[in-house]
């Protein structure tokens, strides 16, 4: 049974929407062809990117019955159902997946060639998708998105701050158009335009007893009170190792799901934080903390990059991103940089 996906309309086009049914059987390939150049599909992109039909009519300036009508109309030539009911919201069913995967990539030409039309008559309009890891996005990423927006007033930014490890599948996935993320392993059908090296360290405040030892070592952080991410962050998988053979009994530390926390801890000043420096980069250049490399045989760097699709013919907008986005990355100045 077709749920009603207009969960945020009045009673009246909710009970229109059930008693629409999908047929059983699809069109035919030739009907189908007509459906899918008539407004439905502009209709179900936009559904399954806010998921709201009421968010859905705003956007797109029409009625909500309107948005209502041409989902069920597209889910009745299909014989499928497109969106499933989760209590008050809604989500796209398997179905509705598939096609939502591929009906992006149907509109994505057009977009490039409003985007270059828009160019053209001197509008320079577009929007950009950012997806960020946490300890950029608290560090150099606002400046980086300030600097854009003056210079580049009518071009929008969406972004997005995530795990370094989302970051890459939105990238993969097209969800994203520019990454700025960690590294880990070998990257598929990803190109890495900026790469900067950065060693992984202690932060802690200035007067803290390690900030003027000679060396710094894990078991010295050990020995004080110290601070690490939770596996979901990237730098854990690589210190991991470490850890366990500093210490035969489970080492005492604080996990912490959030660099930000980690920047906090240390600024409290009892804690020594384990991470790269860009999480904290704003502390550091103001002098509130201090980052010591960790002295340890063998530990990698963490490997910080800016991210895009391999191939990917980047439209206007994100074009303009990208290219600002490496000057910016290439001269910025990083403590720990390799």
């Amino acid at each position: 049974m077709t749920l009603p996906i207009g969960s945020d309309e009045s009673p009246e086009s909710s009970r229109a929407a059930t008693l629409v049914r999908p047929r059983e059987s699809a069109l035919s390939p030739a009907l189908l062809a007509r459906v899918f150049h008539q407004p439905s599909l502009i209709y179900f992109n936009a559904v399954a990117q806010y998921l709201s039909v009421r968010e859905t009519a705003r956007r797109l300036n029409v009625a909500s019955s309107a948005v209502t009508r041409q989902i069920s109309g597209l889910e009745d030539a299909l014989g499928m159902e497109l969106f499933q009911r989760e209590g008050r919201r809604i989500k796209l069913s398997p179905a509705g997946e598939i096609l939502f995967r591929h009906a992006r990539r149907l509109v994505a030409p057009l977009e490039a060639a409003v985007s270059e039309l828009d160019m053209l008559r001197g509008l320079r309009t577009g929007t950009v998708r950012v997806a960020a890891a946490e300890s950029v996005g608290l560090s150099f990423l606002p400046r980086l998105i300030d600097d854009f927006g003056q210079r580049y007033p009518r071009l929008r930014l969406d972004v997005s701050v995530t795990s370094s490890a989302d970051v890459i599948d939105r990238i993969a996935d097209e969800q994203a158009d520019i990454g700025l993320g960690f590294i880990a392993g070998r990257l598929r059908g990803i190109e890495v335009a900026v790469r900067r090296d950065v060693r992984i360290g202690a932060v802690m405040r200035p007067d803290h007893p390690l900030a003027t030892a000679p060396t710094v070592t894990l078991a010295a952080c050990l020995a004080s009170n110290i601070a690490v991410g939770k596996p979901e962050i990237s730098i854990r998988e690589v210190i991991e190792p470490f850890l366990q053979r500093t210490t035969t009994a489970p080492p005492p530390f604080v996990e912490v799901d959030s660099i930000r926390m980690l920047v906090e801890l240390a600024l409290i000043g009892h804690h020594v934080s384990i991470m790269t420096p860009i999480g904290a980069h704003s502390e550091i250049q103001r002098g509130e903390l201090v980052f010591r490399s960790l002295d340890e045989p063998g530990l990698p760097t963490n490997r910080f990059g800016l991210m895009v699709r391999a191939a990917g013919n980047l439209q206007f907008a994100p074009a303009v991103f990208y290219e600002h986005a490496r000057q910016h990355f290439e001269t910025l100045e990083l403590p720990g940089a390799v």
